[in-house]
């Protein structure tokens, strides 16, 4: 690397503002650690792109202090789920599905598994939201800052960067960095992490627009809908879409184009017709506010580190939008990676730690991949159960619609073969398994001698609670002064915690040691009656899965780290050896 004339340092370098660096730099300045975020861009994003904000994620906008602002600027579940299949917004409803969790039975689910709540949040408002509170906090923040390349040595990564309005380049010294730059990351090719799968599988052009759609949908609310047209995809058909972004007037139509065709021109008089075509009356006023193109891509890494450089989001994830996995499991990444970076620049743990980056997250990416892509391929059978020929048109399709109408027998099983296929598409947008179920398996979880436990339905889909190790805290709410307080509450702001019951005080003094031999802070909370917490409904009782004398150890992500059964033996020694174990460091004499 060439030498520059500055040279900045930090703890820690993140590379790209978007869900996963700006939560990432929010994370990193909340536990006071030093960090630059630097983007190549003069500002976040400056269109909605994703939207979908889920439990997990609302989390850790919670445990930031974010999530009363992020659910304000939001579309909430309540106006998110009644997603209509029809032949335009104005046009023939073909069918409705409840999505987001928005059924009743899902609903209840939904609110037991935890404080939060999904919400549609799309990225050019939450974003401003994640860096403001990181430059708040102390990260310096630099726009219009754009990496160049990057050398690594035994203490830290030095990273050539070049100011975009002046054209100076200079390096930033850092002992860790976040790669953190999007879907063409340039980091992740120059190191050269492999990665799996396909790019540009189906192409698709965002129009975002201001137009007063409330008489079309204010009867049936929802965050998107879906519509069945003539165009270039399956069967000669496409899937034209509408997004909310502001209720109920400003929006993004989704149409598709030929991939193996030129990129259309993007003018304002194509946005109207793509918004036109999927409102289905060209009378209403479509003011165009700005058109993009992108790619369904089916691709994870198969390693996100190298040394002391750690690739999260987009840069190691990328997929369909289906299920809105994209941003949340970019901040679920940050979440998971930031408190072990911290830890291990204050000293009590070991680097050996920050591998466990590559052991926990590597399996959720391409989970998430697989899921999006799965849930994409239930699109085709809406096509295939209206019976359409190859290279269908306009005609083709209202005789396929009007057959649905036709009360006939013959004609019951389209009707049938189409409402299944409604029926199924519904796990393109819920899988709360995999939103709520990540389960780590790494040297930072502690195996408590246990077999893991089976979940009676299908982990993608169902949450499945248990604080076997490794697993997330479960939700439940306890009183204190006669007020709810989910035991959310009682973890996480970067500190180790644990739980423990009525017959569990020796904790207090096992974490007092632990903390003096570890330097590790450990926050204890009892739970029961007369304890720090009351468990006034009995649901911590039936959930923690330990004795009333018994641990849990919960990390900052809200992960169960260990967990003990009970008090027996030396309290302090299984604490103090399940935190050495955690942090990578080995007992004297080892």
């Amino acid at each position: 690397m060439n030498n520059a004339a500055q040279v900045v340092e930090t703890d820690v370098l993140i590379v790209g503002a978007g869900p996963a660096g700006a939560s990432a730099a929010a994370l990193l300045s909340t536990y006071g650690i030093p960090n630059i975020v630097i983007n190549k861009y003069r500002s976040v994003a400056n269109t909605p792109r994703a939207h979908i904000t889920n439990q997990r994620a609302m989390e850790t906008l919670r445990d930031l202090g974010l999530e009363e602002v992020a659910a304000a600027a939001s579309t909430p579940q309540a106006l998110m789920g009644e997603h209509v299949w029809g032949t335009s917004l104005a046009g023939e409803e073909l069918g409705r599905i409840r999505t987001w969790y928005t059924h009743p039975l899902a609903k209840a689910e939904h609110d037991l598994a935890s404080p939060t709540a999904i919400c549609d949040l799309p990225q050019h408002i939450l974003e401003p939201i994640l860096i403001n509170a990181a430059s708040d906090r102390g990260s310096q923040v630099r726009f219009n800052t754009e990496f160049i390349d990057l050398e690594q040595d035994a203490d830290g990564v030095t990273t050539r960067v070049r100011d975009r309005i002046t054209g100076a380049e200079y390096a930033i010294r850092s002992k860790y960095l976040i790669a953190a730059d999007g879907g063409r990351s340039q980091i992740v090719s120059q190191l050269g992490l492999p990665l799996e799968g396909e790019l540009g599988m189906a192409n698709s052009i965002n129009v975002w627009f201001k137009a007063d759609l409330t008489h079309l949908v204010e009867h049936r609310p929802s965050d998107m809908y879906w519509f069945i047209q003539p165009g270039v995809g399956q069967q000669g058909m496409s899937i034209g879409v509408l997004r909310v972004i502001r209720t109920w007037n400003e929006w993004i139509a989704v149409g598709g184009y030929d991939p193996s065709g030129p990129v259309p021109e993007l003018t304002d008089e194509l946005g109207r017709q793509i918004a036109h075509e999927v409102i289905g009356d060209d009378s209403i006023d479509v003011e165009v506010i700005s058109l993009s193109t992108w790619a369904v891509n089916h691709m994870y890494a198969t390693d996100n580190m190298v040394g002391r450089v750690f690739a999260v989001g987009d840069a190691v994830h990328r997929h369909s939008p289906m299920n809105g996995l994209g941003s949340n499991t970019s901040i679920q990444d940050s979440y998971s990676l930031c408190w072990k970076l911290a830890h291990v620049l204050r000293g009590v743990a070991a680097p050996s730690l920050l591998e466990t980056h590559r052991d926990e997250r590597v399996p959720v990416g391409r989970q998430i991949v697989d899921r999006a892509t799965r849930s994409n391929n239930l699109i085709p059978p809406l096509f295939m159960a209206l019976g359409l020929p190859p290279t269908s048109g306009e005609e083709e399709l209202r005789q396929a619609i009007e057959t649905l109408a036709d009360p006939s027998a013959d004609a019951r099983a389209a009707r049938t073969a189409f409402r299944t296929a409604v029926d199924n598409s519904a796990l393109c947008f819920g899988t709360h398994g995999v939103e709520m179920n990540q389960r780590y398996e790494s040297s930072a979880v502690v195996p408590d001698g246990t077999p893991a436990p089976t979940a009676p339905r299908d982990e993608e889909i169902f949450y499945f609670p248990s604080t076997y190790p490794g697993r997330h805290l479960p939700h439940v709410w306890v009183t204190k002064d006669q007020k709810r307080v989910p035991i959310f509450d009682l973890c996480g702001k970067g500190a180790f915690t644990l739980l423990t019951g009525i017959r569990g005080e020796q904790w207090r003094e096992a974490a007092a040691k632990a903390e003096a031999e570890c330097g590790v802070r450990v926050n204890v909370r009892s739970i029961g009656r007369g304890c720090d917490y009351e468990d006034s409904y009995g649901d911590y009782a039936r959930a923690c899965e330990v004795e009333e004398d018994g641990a849990l150890l919960v990390r900052p992500d809200h992960i169960i780290g260990w967990r003990a059964q009970d008090a027996s033996g030396d309290p302090a020694a299984r604490l103090i050896d399940a935190c050495r174990q955690i942090f990578g460091r080995k007992p004297a004499g080892v």
